[in-house]
């Protein structure tokens, strides 16, 4: 396997990574979210270094090409050159000198030739180079769009955990709130009130009920003194 794909090969298994499937298999999503951020920054760092290095040697390839297509049309004008001297030379009976153009000409034509199959040897490479170049940049570039989905994703999660922990903590105080309940001290206190208070009022029925019975006697006696009175004034 060539460099080449295994690195495409990787980007785009990187840029395929389903962000949900994993947290869903993490213990601790937020530190593997943390991971999965190092070690895509990582990855997209050396992505970019090797796609570079690829884009580079396309443009090599390229420049050898334009260089073969541009050597090839130069060849050929010289060729034409030499063949219109040797026609003129001949068309004035310098035969000898004519012959050693037409010879020219063959040369640059040989050396056309050989341009023209280099440049149509390199052209299916930077084809097959230029779609490499085109995958690479698509894949880095929904690398960097994952990157972004992931660090979103943490932003998130840290907000939910954060949010779950502040609940939590308010259940806890208002659980420790139930237990310690201090209306249940002040039901006590209302209860012990209530008996000094009904004690009190037992108090006071009491005191009444003994100085009505004073009364009672004071009347008693009372009417034993007018008994006695009209007693006496029978007998008198």
């Amino acid at each position: 396997m060539s460099s080449k794909q295994t690195i495409l090969g990787r980007v785009t298994q990187l840029a395929k990574a389903n962000i949900n499937a994993l947290l869903d298999q993490a213990e601790d999503p937020q530190k593997m979210l943390d991971q999965l951020i190092r070690d895509y920054a990582n990855n997209i760092a050396e992505a970019e270094e090797a796609v570079a290095a690829t884009i580079g040697n396309l443009r090599l390839i390229e420049q050898d090409h334009k260089e073969d297509v541009d050597a090839a049309a130069e060849w050929g004008g010289k060729a034409l050159a030499a063949s219109r001297k040797a026609d003129e030379l001949r068309a004035g009976g310098q035969t000898a000198e004519a012959d050693r153009f037409d010879n020219l000409a063959k040369v640059a034509l040989g050396r056309q030739l050989q341009s023209e199959k280099e440049a149509r040897t390199a052209e299916p490479t930077i084809a097959a180079q230029t779609e490499v170049v085109q995958k690479l940049r698509t894949g880095l570039d929904q690398m960097k769009a994952k990157l972004g989905e992931l660090r979103a994703k943490r932003d998130e999660l840290v907000a939910r955990a954060t949010s779950a922990r502040a609940q939590n903590r308010m259940m806890d105080a208002v659980k420790n709130v139930d237990v310690l309940d201090p209306t249940s001290e002040l039901s006590r206190f209302e209860d012990k009130v209530r008996r000094e208070e009904a004690r009190a009022l037992g108090k006071q029925e009491l005191a009444a009920s003994s100085l009505d019975a004073q009364f009672e006697q004071l009347d008693a006696l009372g009417d034993s003194a007018e008994i006695e009175a009209r007693l006496a004034a029978l007998k008198g």
